[in-house]
């Protein structure tokens, strides 16, 4: 369980709303969010509803404007709250689509893959264990998308409009 705060205005004024579970459409409980407090569990916030849009990972603590979430706007439409996850992780991304072409397994974050693997593009992916976060730039900057366990055939399965990454990082326990 977790526990985050939506608020309409910088630093935690204005009209509020307090969320324990997923919502996929908060529109009628704010018209904007300009401020987030996360009092426990780690966190997906979409820009739309439906958990569409730009995703922005954030863990417990204060956000006291949409910048320190890395936030390109005051819009904020759903979020889900991140299942805690105590063992390994394991992921394995494709150079193609359908799982096709070169294949590499990950363990660990990886701060830059084309540092480490001489690969800017990821087409498709097998998340095995745990939860990631796909940065689109490398050293965890850029837009974000949260990857759960399953298999995506194609970038667009985990909301990307490109199949661009740039770095992976691990949601630990």
């Amino acid at each position: 369980m977790g526990k985050i705060i939506f608020y309409e205005d910088r630093n935690f004024q204005g009209r509020s709303y307090e969320c324990s579970s997923e919502c996929a459409d908060l529109h009628s409980h704010f018209s904007r969010c300009n401020s987030i407090r996360v009092d426990s569990g780690e966190w997906m916030v979409f820009e739309r509803p439906s958990y569409m849009g730009y995703q922005y990972f954030l863990r417990r603590g204060d956000y006291p404007d949409y910048q320190r979430w890395m936030g390109f706007n005051d819009c904020v439409r759903s979020c889900r709250v991140i299942p805690t996850h105590q063992s390994s992780h394991r992921m394995m991304i494709y150079e193609r689509p359908e799982f096709g072409g070169q294949m590499t397994e990950l363990t660990d974050d990886c701060p830059s893959l084309n540092e480490r693997f001489h690969i800017d593009n990821v087409y498709s992916c097998n998340v095995r264990d745990g939860y990631w976060i796909f940065y689109e730039h490398p050293n965890y900057s850029g837009r974000q998308y949260l990857m759960s366990p399953s298999e995506y055939r194609r970038f667009n399965e985990w909301g990307s409009t490109t199949s661009r990454v740039g770095s992976i990082r691990r949601i630990p326990a």
